[in-house]
C-alpha cells in the first residue's frame, strides 16, 4: 500500500454523512457508534462522532486533489446541493484563486469544508 493520509472531520450524526456522501458516490467502508470511513475511488473521508460539532464554528475542512474538478462538482450540483454562500450544506463554484490552482468547495451539513482542487 501506498503511503497516505486521511481526513478525520466531525459529525454530530455519523448517520447524515453516510447518506449524504452516498448520494456523490461514497460508499461506507467502516461504520460503528463513533467512526464512519467513506470510500470513494481513492478518496478516503474519515469521520468521528461528536455531538458538540457547531457547524457554524467548526473550522474542520481538507483539500481534496481531483484529475476532474468539473466531473466531481457535476456530482454534487446534481445531488442537489445548493450554490450559495449561506446554510449547510453548499457549494461555492470552482475558479482560478490567487494561487493559481482551480478550486470549488463544498461545505457539508455539519459545516465541514473540503476544498475540492483541481490536479495539475
Amino acid at each position: 500500500m501506498v503511503d497516505r493520509a486521511t481526513p478525520n472531520l466531525p459529525s454530530r450524526d455519523l448517520d447524515a454523512p453516510a447518506g449524504f456522501y452516498a448520494a456523490l458516490g461514497f460508499a461506507t467502508a467502516y461504520h460503528d457508534p463513533g467512526w464512519l470511513i467513506l470510500e470513494r475511488g481513492t478518496v478516503v473521508l474519515e469521520f468521528f462522532h461528536d455531538p458538540a460539532t457547531d457547524p457554524a464554528s467548526t473550522s474542520a475542512g481538507c483539500c481534496v486533489r481531483v484529475d476532474d474538478l468539473d466531473a466531481w462538482y457535476d456530482v454534487c450540483v446534481a445531488a442537489g446541493l445548493p450554490e450559495t454562500h449561506v446554510g449547510w450544506p453548499r457549494l461555492h463554484p470552482p475558479r482560478v484563486e490567487e494561487s493559481g490552482m482551480r478550486i470549488g468547495y463544498l461545505v457539508d451539513a455539519d459545516g465541514n469544508l473540503l476544498r475540492l482542487v483541481q490536479n495539475p
